[in-house]
């Protein structure tokens, strides 16, 4: 008997649609509000360099994701791009990383929100709080993609008019020349104030990485936009240029307008430290609002993509039969795959329940294996010529991946000094990745040797059957590894 081919996703949206949504998975106000204070911490004003460090290993990491994308434009994103250039061990192993890691991120997202709505809300719960914030971008998920992207633009425009005026009261109110930051950084000490070592810089610029991260989502949105193995590239490079403006802009001013900068440095939070100083408190509550606005985008555009891997996932037969052919369903008038929504919503609200600590143990360092899996697959892709029919070719290969790639040993190092998050995060991710290997070897044990990923032009066939093609597209004009059925 033959399976029927699922619903392919609708094609309705351009670039900006597909930037907005990534720039929205970034969320540069959360990655400023959140993620920047941990850099400041350990490097002092030496996070201006390790800001800038971290953005050109973050274009040389958007360079491998956009030719990657480029040839292989498929919902399911990194582990479709893996499993078709290292092969579909690897490709399946990570899809279990990603199901079990990034289902975590909504949640830890949305649990600190409640800090922000304090300003506004004292001793707002953070539980129902995320909850009610995953439920609420669950209902949207599964309303048409074009309805989404505007969504989470009108979001994301509050979101950058917060870091707007972050960069306006700084720059308004400069206390020490730029030179200060590039030559002679100086971090707290219990003495006062001192230059950080440059260790320090560089374990900061392992946190940096993580502050960028997230211009790569583009490629989930691939089998929704026109165009897509030019588009997509595009997506994922303005994504990267626009996070790199949004969060070091900011920063920078605030670093260089800090009246007391012992003072910024001894803050738990310095930017909001700043602008209470700075801008009053009532301004202080409205950016905070903004922030919180913005993780709530952010749970939003993550949810989006959670629910393209999903269905993607089921469209490869990752699961037992009748949950491949319901994360597969795609909503009659959205063109959506609303119930690959509901799951990933549902996934993210329970792991609410999940102890805070716990989960950036689970999810800290998964990132570094994703980095390092696409550096290798885009060595592998260009050595075997599996990419070759993209559209889109990085320049200066191999510097980007060599570049990666050394970056990440470096990280996994600094990681491993870290024994509260970093290192039992470690440990946390060869765990899965040991059980989503023997996940793997199981499921294919079952389904015979021609188990294999079909992508969105195939039909899942059993027996073999001819690949339909996709709409709006030439079935001659598709990639070879995307328009060949996979063998029984």
């Amino acid at each position: 008997m033959t399976a029927a081919a699922p619903r392919p996703l609708a094609r309705g949206m351009k670039t900006t649609g597909a930037l907005l949504l990534t720039l929205s998975a970034v969320t540069p106000a959360a990655s400023v509000y959140v993620i920047v204070p941990g850099v400041i911490q350990q490097a002092g004003t030496g996070a201006f360099i390790s800001l800038a460090a971290a953005a050109v290993v973050a274009l040389a990491m958007a360079f491998v994701y956009a030719e990657l994308a480029s040839a292989f434009p498929i919902a399911g994103g990194e582990y479709a791009m893996i499993g078709r250039t290292l092969g579909p061990a690897a490709g399946f192993v990570f899809m279990g990383m990603n199901a079990a890691g990034s289902t975590l991120a909504p949640a830890v997202l949305s649990l600190g929100a409640a800090e922000y709505l304090s300003a506004i809300w004292p001793d707002a719960p953070a539980r129902p709080i995320a909850i009610v914030m995953i439920a609420g971008a669950t209902v949207f998920g599964i309303l048409n993609i074009r309805l989404n992207a505007w969504v989470t633009g009108l979001f994301l425009a509050v979101e950058v008019g917060a870091l707007i005026v972050l960069a306006s009261l700084g720059f308004a109110h400069i206390h020490r020349p730029l030179t200060d930051l590039i030559l002679h950084p100086v971090m707290l000490a219990p003495s006062g104030l001192k230059a950080p070592p440059s260790t320090m810089i560089g374990l900061a610029t392992a946190v940096s990485i993580f502050a960028y991260n997230g211009f790569g989502a583009a490629v989930y949105f691939a089998e929704e936009t026109r165009d897509a193995p030019r588009r997509v590239p595009r997506a994922i490079l303005l994504a990267l240029a626009l996070t790199v403006g949004f969060e070091f802009i900011p920063v920078t001013a605030v670093l260089l307008g800090a009246p007391d900068m012992r003072a910024l440095l001894a803050a738990r939070n310095p930017f909001s430290a700043f602008v209470n100083e700075v801008g009053g408190a009532g301004l202080g509550r409205l950016i905070s609002l903004g922030v919180a606005l913005a993780i709530a985008n952010a749970v939003l555009a993550i949810v989006l993509t959670m629910a393209r891997f999903y269905y993607s996932s089921g469209r490869d037969r990752a699961w037992p039969r009748p949950v491949n052919a319901a994360l597969t369903s795609v909503h009659e008038r959205f063109q959506s795959p609303w119930v690959a929504t509901l799951v990933a919503g549902g996934a993210g609200a329970a792991a609410c329940f999940i102890p805070f600590h716990l989960l950036l143990v689970m999810n800290g360092t998964g990132v570094v294996a994703i980095y390092a899996l696409l550096c290798l697959a885009v060595i592998a892709g260009r050595r075997t010529g599996a990419t070759a029919h993209g559209a889109w070719r990085m320049p200066l290969y191999p510097v980007a991946p060599i570049l990666g790639l050394a970056t990440l040993v470096y990280v996994l190092y600094a990681n491993w000094l870290d024994p509260d998050v970093g290192r039992p995060s470690l440990v946390a991710t060869m765990a899965t990745i040991v059980l989503a290997a023997i996940y793997y070897l199981v499921m294919r044990r079952r389904r015979g040797a021609g188990w294999a990923m079909v992508g969105p032009a195939d039909v899942t066939p059993e027996p073999r059957a001819e690949p339909k093609a996709v709409e709006g597209v030439r079935k001659s004009r598709l990639p070879q590894a995307l328009r060949r059925p996979p063998s029984r």
